[in-house]
């Protein structure tokens, strides 16, 4: 008989993969269906990064690299950090993995140690908690509510570090709800974080650029420069620039950190794909316009689609900051019919009776919502729109 891994025991498929291959499986089957459970920019990579690829193919830039990324890349993301951050690296305190999410997972492989704990807001990203289980880890996960902005409050935090406390991680913009923190509530986490030297920030930047006014972005390191000996910046290039199969994201941080983080990818991949990184050098190098225009077409589509939800029965929804997501609240729905009495019965009624995927809230930390992502095209997201409000009203009378 195969044993597996008792790791793996309480590590789960990624939800968001499942309904994103079933929808695929009924669009093969002809079935109309509008995918909105996708986290990815629905825009083509630009074609200048593209060239860029092609050229290192036909130079022959084929073979392995550093572990730990290119000079020429991790030039291009100090300079980065510099100009879009303000924050100054040297070049052994960046390493370039396989994707952000690459990233995280090496983070996690050199801090944590058996039992130690990772403070997780909800609603979170569905890979955080699963993540930090895999090194034998407790995520503790803080709930939040419209009530609080669904955002951690520095009373939560505070009441939520212990002696085991090992890190706390920030997505910001937020992947699932599309909320940002402020300079001043990065402040109030610092405060209290000053207290607890053992205590790691990851910061999830990977939506940076995809955000609109009022909202401006800022991690703890530039609301607080004291933290910067104790956050890791995680990012990339997959959201900003359409770069999602490229599979190029990198992180920042203390020196000896890296350090570990590049002995884990040693054994591990080794060097990211060296013609991605040629593509990613051209992203951070070149021109940004293209980056501008994607933010402020979602920018155009958020509108679109957190206008149509205000109008639908049994539905709430606070306007968000970025990202391409809205994350509505359903609770209302959920009393109405026996058979749909959670958010993953209602994902699936409507999957399956409107044609419109999108993810529930519980694999996200927070049941009784759905995840709505708005990287489609203007045609569909009003289609799709349409066929949800015809739906709940439906399901509500």
């Amino acid at each position: 008989m195969i044993q597996l891994a008792q790791r793996l025991q309480n590590i789960a498929v990624s939800a968001t993969l499942a309904l994103s291959q079933q929808a695929q499986e009924l669009q093969q089957q002809g079935k109309p269906v509008i995918n909105l459970t996708v986290g990815e920019p629905d825009f083509d990579t630009p074609q200048y990064i593209k060239d860029s690829a092609i050229a290192a193919i036909n130079n022959g830039f084929t073979k392995y690299t550093a572990v730990d990324g290119t000079k020429q890349l991790k030039q291009a993301i100090i300079n980065k950090l510099a100009t879009d951050n303000h924050l100054h690296y040297q070049p052994e305190q960046i390493i370039v993995s396989c994707g952000a999410k690459h990233s995280l997972f090496n983070a996690f492989a050199a801090i944590l140690n058996q039992d130690d704990e990772v403070i997780i807001p909800a609603p979170y990203w569905v890979s955080y908690p699963d993540m930090v289980k895999i090194f034998g880890a407790r995520p503790v996960i803080i709930d939040s509510n419209i009530t609080h902005g669904l955002k951690l409050t520095p009373e939560q935090l505070a009441a939520s570090i212990t002696p085991k406390t090992r890190a706390l991680i920030l997505n910001s913009p937020n992947n699932p709800t599309g909320m940002c923190y402020s300079r001043q509530e990065l402040a109030a986490f610092a405060d209290i974080l000053q207290q607890y030297p053992q205590v790691i920030v990851i910061s999830d930047d990977i939506y940076e650029h995809i955000i609109w006014p009022p909202a401006t972005f800022a991690n703890i390191v530039n609301s607080c420069p004291a933290m910067y000996d104790r956050t890791i910046v995680i990012n990339g290039v997959s959201k900003a620039y359409a770069m999602t199969g490229w599979r190029i994201g990198f992180a920042a941080g203390p020196a000896q950190i890296i350090k570990a983080m590049k002995i884990v990818q040693s054994q591990s991949t080794s060097n990211p794909n060296s013609i991605a990184q040629v593509a990613a050098c051209t992203a951070f190098s070149g021109e940004q316009t293209s980056v501008s225009a994607m933010a402020a077409t979602f920018n155009v589509r958020y509108n679109l689609i957190f206008t149509a939800l205000q109008s639908m029965p049994g539905v709430k929804c606070l306007a968000s900051h970025g990202a391409f997501y809205v994350f509505p609240d359903i609770t209302a729905l959920l009393t109405i019919k026996p058979d749909i009495s959670n958010d993953i019965q209602l994902s699936s009624y409507l999957l399956n009776e409107a044609y419109v995927a999108v993810m529930p809230g519980t694999p996200f930390g927070a049941p009784g919502h759905l995840r709505i992502s708005f990287a489609a095209s203007t045609i569909d997201l009003e289609t799709a729109m349409q066929r949800l409000h015809a739906k709940l009203s439906e399901l509500s009378n």
